[in-house]
């Protein structure tokens, strides 16, 4: 369902031809962008998607976002008898003697901007040869295929990047110490279910859960419109559950840790990833990619670099919530 091919051999055409050296980074800008909205399983995270750069000048910074550490705060007055209410229409207050030293609103908040540099955390490289005398093809139609490939392997670390960071950023961890069946994963989800109401969270709520996960919800029986719950009566797929967007992925790109001690091997493993989409952003800059004419053989090397990198507010944490299995083995 997410891969697609895409005609690259117009990426092979440009200005620079003849030149012994040719820069694709616009084009692979393009292709890490197209091919991240295609493939990647935590795109919708991340607002906007991919946010790719070509030509990066800065070494460490991404980029620089306006942040307010002074939360909004409502004023909330009793109107009833006796009471002070949020507006103060006292005689003294803003008139009388209170003129020009109180204020009728209360006491003023000032908001204040501050700019925070988000820096790059984790950067890629490729380094790859093409030879006339072997690559039995065109060396247009070889750097085309080799950069889509490229775009797509840069995705899966992507995915791999992201699952961590999502792991990493979970403002709540539901922990389970029984394995999630059938039989109780309606129970699970309810527990995050009310969790993100309880936050006043606003938006589409989303789960990533493992393949068990996934055929646990199935076998649940709860997935009926009643229930709130979404599924497609052709193949068994759950669209929905109790209020969040279903979707399965590979066990690999939930994050695992275990520990031993006294002869007990201890494992935390997360299951299922919540959250709201579009708390985060995900971002990379390239520094470089081109193909340059080798001394070491008759052909090109095809090479690149770049850096990567994720943010999320630390007030958006809350939105993000994960549910684990702890488990131990030994002793």
């Amino acid at each position: 369902m997410r891969k697609r091919t895409i005609n690259l051999q117009h990426f092979a055409q440009g200005d620079n031809n003849d030149q012994a050296a040719r820069s694709y980074s616009k084009q692979f800008k393009e292709l890490l962008q197209a091919v991240f909205g295609a493939q990647s399983y935590f795109g919708d995270f991340f607002a906007g998607g991919l946010e790719a750069i070509d030509g990066i000048q800065h070494k460490d910074t991404a980029f620089s976002v306006k942040t307010s550490d002074v939360a909004c705060v409502v004023t909330k007055g009793s109107l009833a008898a006796g009471g002070t209410p949020a507006y103060n229409t006292g005689a003294n207050v803003a008139f009388g003697t209170g003129t020009g030293s109180t204020s009728r609103f209360g006491n003023r908040t000032e908001i204040i901007y501050a700019d925070t540099d988000v820096p790059y955390t984790w950067d890629w490289v490729i380094h790859e040869g093409i030879d006339r005398h072997t690559v039995n093809n065109s060396l247009e139609s070889a750097v085309a295929d080799r950069l889509e490939l490229q775009a797509r392997a840069k995705t899966q670390m992507f995915n791999a990047q992201h699952g961590a960071f999502i792991s990493a950023s979970a403002g709540e961890t539901i922990n389970k110490t029984a394995a999630i069946t059938a039989s109780n994963v309606g129970d699970v989800f309810n527990e995050l279910h009310k969790y993100f109401v309880n936050i006043g969270a606003v938006g589409t709520k989303v789960a990533k859960v493992t393949p068990d996960i996934y055929s646990a919800i199935v076998d649940s029986g709860l997935m009926v419109t009643s229930k709130n719950g979404t599924v497609s009566e052709d193949d068994q797929a759950v669209e929905k559950f109790k209020g969040f967007v279903i979707e399965e992925i590979p066990e690999e790109l939930f994050q695992s840790t275990s520990t031993t001690s006294e002869g007990t091997t201890t494992t935390v493993a997360d299951q299922i990833y919540a959250y709201i989409t579009g708390v985060g952003k995900a971002f990379t800059g390239i520094e470089t990619a081109r193909t340059i004419e080798s001394e070491d053989f008759d052909g090109v090397a095809l090479q690149g670099a770049g850096k990567a990198g994720e943010w999320i507010l630390n007030d958006n944490k809350a939105a993000v919530a994960k549910v684990t299995l702890t488990t131990s083995t030994g002793a």
